[in-house]
């Protein structure tokens, strides 16, 4: 498959377009109201998730705790329904970097061939949610070639008179990060349970950041527990596990990434102040530990937060607090030379042995969600720790994000979306690991050995429905991965530390309405 392929079959999308029948629709645009109707994008609208339907039940989620997973809605709230929903999707990617390395501009095609099934189950007092993306990715690069493409997001919900329980986990097997994936790929896909977490360093969710093509699985499991005290007050507590694995190294440099896995816990109390205005103060925890390196940290986070809504308009979020961090880096050689009392040799010649860092900072967040009219705008910033993404054994991350989605018409939408990701490295390499692993970014280090890297992405998508099913979209997105020094790929005939990527996606989704259960 070459560019002209792509070139070719976006013309032939655009001329479609504008001669498939619109008969399909309803010249008024409505749908029975026995199901959900779809947007203008073609994209169906999913039934609110029932939080408790008796009288007397724990509060709706339009002004859910502050420290909670939920996040407020900004759409009206439909009845609870029970259904079950597949769909498909088709997309083909001219990609200009699609080894995902630094240095390396070659346009190849991608196609992407994906099923879908979403299920949702109500009853009166419990709420199951469940949707899975699954199927396969045909790289035309040698080396490259069939991928698999899976995820799969479970959502169980309990509640009672005071109170609920809720249990999240998502599943995903990608074959790179899913920070500012284009449109069509998995990074976006599912019922957002776990993408529309609050608290961002309960789990890492995305990889923030990604380098190479490397297959790794990445699960995020979550459990809360919500009771409220009074008509104005609750607490929340909330626990966590996430682990991320790779398996195989980075197919460009034979770089073997650092697997991890992450115990987090959060608990606190909220207050409402007025209908629309509530504020939270809660204590986060956060122990990671490493496949590399032998190294592990420790993260305790205070937050205050203020919180701000008015229901279907407006949501704002501003939270920030002190930072601290334990670190346990492992001793080597080296360190039982120079810090004999921190680290020595066993009897079986084995190094034993850590040395402690403490370390205050700052953790805070922002999030800002605006509903105009035709328009609706997300705005978010978080500074946070995190695992590293695979690239380092810990990192201190700010991360700021922005959408936008408008219809320009009857049959015509458009949504933007862009992100900035810094990510530091918070356990820096001894000289001679650095050594040990081949020098100032060679292949064989694990992670990279950069003190930083930054990732940005922007882009754009045109959607278009063919009927109340099927609709067709069209993408552009443009993306920049930079580490602080150089790093090195046998497929860059020269060492460098930007990578650019560009990736025009056209596809087709087939999702039809949703098939009633109950």
């Amino acid at each position: 498959m070459t560019l002209r392929w792509n070139i070719g079959a976006l013309v032939v999308l655009i001329c479609l377009a504008g001669v498939w029948p619109q008969d399909s629709l309803a010249q008024d645009g409505s749908t029975p109201e026995s199901v959900p109707a779809q947007q203008d994008n073609g994209q169906p609208q999913v039934p609110a998730p029932a939080y408790g339907q008796q009288s007397g039940s724990a509060p709706a989620s339009e002004n859910p705790p502050l420290t909670g997973l939920d996040l407020p809605s900004l759409e009206p709230h439909a009845a609870p329904l029970s259904y079950v929903q597949p769909g498909a999707t088709v997309t083909e990617t001219a990609d200009s970097n699609v080894n995902n390395t630094v240095g390396n501009m070659n346009f190849v095609s991608v196609s992407r061939a994906l099923g879908s099934l979403v299920l949702n189950r109500v009853w009166s007092h419990y709420n199951l949610a469940l949707d899975y993306v699954g199927g396969a990715a045909y790289y035309d690069e040698a080396g490259q070639r069939w991928k698999d493409l899976q995820q799969m997001d479970i959502d169980q919900k309990i509640t009672w008179k005071r109170g609920q329980f809720e249990a999240r986990d998502s599943f995903s097997y990608l074959p790179e990060g899913n920070f500012g994936g284009a449109y069509g790929s998995l990074g976006s896909q599912g019922i957002g349970s776990l993408g529309n977490t609050a608290f961002g360093m309960l789990s890492e969710g995305n990889l923030l950041g990604a380098l190479g093509q490397a297959p790794r699985i990445l699960n995020v499991s979550l459990g809360e527990v919500q009771q409220i005290l009074t008509p104005k007050s609750a607490i929340t507590a909330t626990g966590g596990y996430a682990f991320l694995h790779f398996y195989g190294n980075d197919v460009t440099t034979g770089t073997p990434f650092i697997g991890s896995s992450q115990i987090s816990g959060q608990v606190g109390y909220d207050r409402l102040l007025t209908a629309k205005t509530q504020v939270a103060l809660a204590y986060a925890y956060a122990g990671f530990d490493f496949s590399v390196l032998g190294s592990q940290f420790h993260s305790h986070v205070i937050q205050a937060i203020y919180g701000h809504q008015i229901t279907g308009r407006m949501d704002l979020l501003i939270g920030a607090g002190p930072q601290l961090t334990q670190i346990s880096l492992a001793c080597n050689f080296l360190e039982v030379l120079t810090n004999p009392s921190q680290c020595s040799v066993n009897s079986s010649g084995a190094i034993v042995g850590s040395i402690p860092d403490r370390r205050i900072g700052v953790a805070g967040r922002v999030r800002l969600r605006y509903k105009f009219p035709k328009t609706l705008l997300e705005l978010s910033y978080q500074r946070f720790e995190t695992a590293g993404s695979g690239l380092f054994a810990g990192a201190q991350t700010d991360v700021a994000r922005m959408s936008a989605s408008r219809p320009l018409s009857r049959l015509w939408s458009l949504e933007m979306d862009a992100g900035y990701s810094r990510n530091s490295r918070l356990q820096p390499l001894s000289q001679l690991q650095l050594d040990t692993c081949g020098g100032s970014g060679q292949p064989l280090c694990p992670g990279t050995s950069a003190n930083t890297y930054t990732i940005g992405f922007a882009g754009l998508a045109l959607h278009r429905p063919f009927g109340r099913s099927l609709h067709g979209f069209a993408s552009y997105q443009f993306s920049q991965l930079e580490f602080s020094q150089s790093y090195c790929s046998v497929l860059a005939p020269t060492c460098s530390r930007i990578g650019n990527r560009e990736t025009i996606t056209i596809g087709l989704d087939w999702i039809p309405r949703p098939m009633r259960i109950d």
